[in-house]
């Protein structure tokens, strides 16, 4: 009874065991984890089925199967090449490419090899855009080769379902000696714009200093216009208070003589006195006040009769002298 019980569980075990390993072998063929960064592309039978999102996916095993597109943003580095330019000089060139995955269909089922492919147009379309352009313009224009490098790629990948989003040229590397040729005429370059810049300050600094002398010159002769201009206010200030001062004395010795009510020969006298005086001021002309006409004939008075007292004087002298 044991026995028999026995070797029907062992069968039965068996039975599981190969049951459970069976589920585990088609759950490891059937479950697929694609990445956050990934998209799926499920075939049947060879032929495209549907595109599966991240996260875990059910295929049928042997019947089913999946490829995954890395969908973030990846680059390729393009060979170094040797470039023909326009003006026949050789140049070494060699670029990086940025693109993306947009359609994982299309860049597994319309391009073979989709590394090889963009690295060959890639090269291509450097020969053909470095080969229409001069070294000189070459060496100074690589954001215009980029652009026009990614415009090309960018048309020439939509149908393989990639976005070309960047291009970037890594070196342009002229012949030896060209680069020898150019180190001289940038160091020649240099030397001219220094020799052009000293040249140029030396320059400057004597304008500068002319300017300044000329400022100089200028204040220093309105300083001495100024300084003459007051001057002679000066001294016109200082004649006209002279001239001021004697006309008040003029007007206050008047003005006292006629305020005692003096005579005509008093006054006569007094004018006499005075004269001097008038004569000796800055001013050339001499002004007598409106009763001048009697002054003036007080004075003709005056002087006959001096004239007659000296006659008188002489007459006496006469007589005592024939007496004698």
């Amino acid at each position: 009874m044991e026995a028999s019980s026995l070797s029907s569980i062992i069968p039965f075990s068996m039975a599981m065991i190969v049951a459970v390993v069976a589920a585990f072998i088609f759950a490891s063929m059937a479950l697929r984890i694609v990445q956050q960064h990934e998209k799926g592309v499920v075939t049947t039978l060879g032929r495209y089925t549907r595109t599966a999102d991240s996260g875990l996916v059910f295929i049928w095993p042997f019947f089913q199967a999946m490829r995954k597109a890395d969908m973030r943003e990846q680059v390729i580095d393009v060979p170094p090449q040797e470039v023909i330019t326009k003006d026949n000089a050789s140049v070494r060139v060699d670029a990086v490419i940025y693109f993306q995955i947009t359609d994982p269909f299309k860049v597994m089922y319309n391009v073979a090899n989709f590394h090889m492919a963009i690295i060959n147009l890639a090269q291509t379309s450097l020969r053909n855009i470095v080969g229409e352009m001069e070294l000189d313009h070459t060496l100074t224009s690589r954001d215009k080769i980029n652009i026009q490098l990614r415009n090309v790629l960018d048309e020439a990948t939509d149908k393989w379902g990639v976005k070309v989003t960047r291009v970037e040229l890594k070196a342009i590397e002229p012949p030896k000696d060209i680069t020898d040729s150019m180190s001289k005429q940038m160091k020649a370059e240099r030397e001219k714009r220094a020799f052009i810049l000293e040249a140029e300050g030396i320059r400057q600094s004597q304008i500068l200093k002319a300017e300044g002398e000329k400022q100089s010159s200028v204040l220093r002769a309105e300083g001495q216009k100024q300084s003459a201009i007051l001057e002679a206010e000066g001294k016109a200030e200082a004649i006209k208070r002279v001239a001021d001062a004697q006309k008040y004395e003029i007007e206050i010795v008047y003005s006292a003589i006629h305020s005692g009510r003096p005579t005509n020969d008093l006054l006569a006298i007094k004018y006499l006195e005075m004269l001097p005086k008038i004569a000796e001021g800055p001013a050339t002309k001499i002004f007598l006040p409106i009763e001048s006409s009697s002054v003036m004939s007080s004075i003709a008075g005056i002087a006959e009769l001096f004239k007659e007292k000296a006659a008188g004087q002489a007459e006496k002298g006469k007589r005592i002298t024939g007496s004698e």
